[in-house]
């Protein structure tokens, strides 16, 4: 009879900590919290984060030419996380520059569209929902710029999605069509852009 009291004890101990386990288990930031429960379709974008003026508009703005300084320290730092085949067209030097856009050119927010991709793994899908519905994985920026390298739209139903803009090389991402939930805390935090990173590589078979 003791011996079964204290099976019967210990059973309930581990159920305790099963319930207190799962009732700390980390819960995501709205709407990606919703967005997690709604199993909301993702597509992630690949963006050409600069366009040189064409010919006809460099001569009356010759300044706008030039590869912007975040995106040139960018280039000579943290691109080297990206294979090449995944950095925007016509920055590395020795590249031929972006053939012109054509008039009907594709766009994710006025960011002309390199490529793009539906997830369906369902271990990638988590990591968008847990690295943009997680507070920690952002701070305030140091400056605000916004060259996007990347884009992620999430769709709501009949409502427009909620879209994010990520800049590696300004170090932040932009929201739209919801409001941002942490604020003026848009820039990455220490780790942040290299998940991100390893996230496109997989997306895009990098």
């Amino acid at each position: 009879m003791r011996g079964s009291i204290g099976r019967f004890g210990s059973f309930v101990g581990m159920f305790a900590l099963l319930a207190v386990a799962e009732g700390c288990a980390p819960t995501l930031s709205q709407p990606f919290d919703q967005l997690k429960a709604a199993n909301a379709p993702i597509t992630v974008y690949r963006l050409q984060n600069f366009e040189p003026p064409q010919p006809q508009q460099a001569a009356a703005a010759p300044a706008t030419a030039q590869i912007p300084p975040q995106i040139q320290q960018w280039l000579t730092a943290g691109a080297a996380m990206l294979p090449p085949g995944l950095i925007p067209q016509g920055l590395l030097p020795g590249a031929a520059p972006p053939p012109p856009p054509a008039a009907n050119v594709e766009r994710f927010h006025n960011f002309r569209i390199l490529g793009w991709m539906a997830l369906t793994d369902a271990k990638q899908r988590e990591d968008v929902l847990s690295i943009f519905g997680t507070e920690k994985n952002f701070v305030q920026p140091k400056a605000q710029c916004m060259y996007a390298e990347f884009g992620f739209s999430i769709g709501r139903g009949q409502a427009p999605p909620n879209d994010i803009l990520v800049s590696l090389s300004c170090d932040q991402a932009q929201g739209f069509n919801f409001m941002w939930p942490y604020g003026m805390k848009n820039g990455f935090g220490p780790d942040t852009a290299q998940r991100i990173v390893s996230l496109v590589n997989k997306t895009f078979g990098g």
